[in-house]
């Protein structure tokens, strides 16, 4: 009886394995969000290894007050939850520029042009993703960024991102 249980324990185990998701070795779509005004980002994600994958991100926003780009990198460590949902978290960090529009002055002043230029930033990500029978990937995550240089009027304040995702598995 004794052997019984560690047996017992090891096929539970192997079973559990056997029955962990797998993950897909590339997925491309959007990145649907509102951080500071970029709105949806092209995404892609590469897998590394069977838990860890890459993911890569470009953004662009082009309106009245301002036109920017941003592209951004993770390092994500994927867990299995159940069934075909998994949870992941992550690091990184990115750049980008900005250029702003005069901005109107009141009364006989002149216009304001609020400066623009490079920035720099690092980031965070946790979210939960749902892998489809076809190939197809929805994820919900939240991106913590956090500023570290950039121009003048570069606001390094901490800004709190929380997008959907849409992918396609190849």
């Amino acid at each position: 009886m004794k052997i019984f249980n560690p047996v017992l324990l090891l096929s539970c185990l192997f079973t559990i394995t056997i029955s962990a998701q797998e993950i897909s070795d590339n997925a491309l779509g959007l990145r649907l969000g509102d951080s500071d005004g970029f709105g949806a980002e092209i995404s892609y994600q590469r897998l590394l290894s069977r838990y860890h994958r890459l993911e890569l991100n470009l953004g662009w926003r082009d309106s009245r007050e301002f036109d920017a780009f941003k592209v951004s990198g993770l390092y994500e460590w994927v867990r299995h939850i159940d069934g075909n949902f998994n949870w992941y978290y992550g690091a990184g960090g990115g750049l980008g520029s900005a250029s702003f529009e005069p901005v109107p002055g009141s009364g006989g002043n002149e216009p304001f042009t609020p400066d623009g230029g490079l920035f720099v930033f690092a980031a965070g990500n946790v979210g939960i993703e749902y892998n489809f029978d076809i190939p197809l990937l929805l994820s919900f995550d939240l991106r913590p960024e956090l500023g570290i240089i950039g121009y003048n009027d570069f606001s390094d304040n901490f800004d709190f991102d929380i997008a959907l995702g849409i992918r396609y598995q190849f």
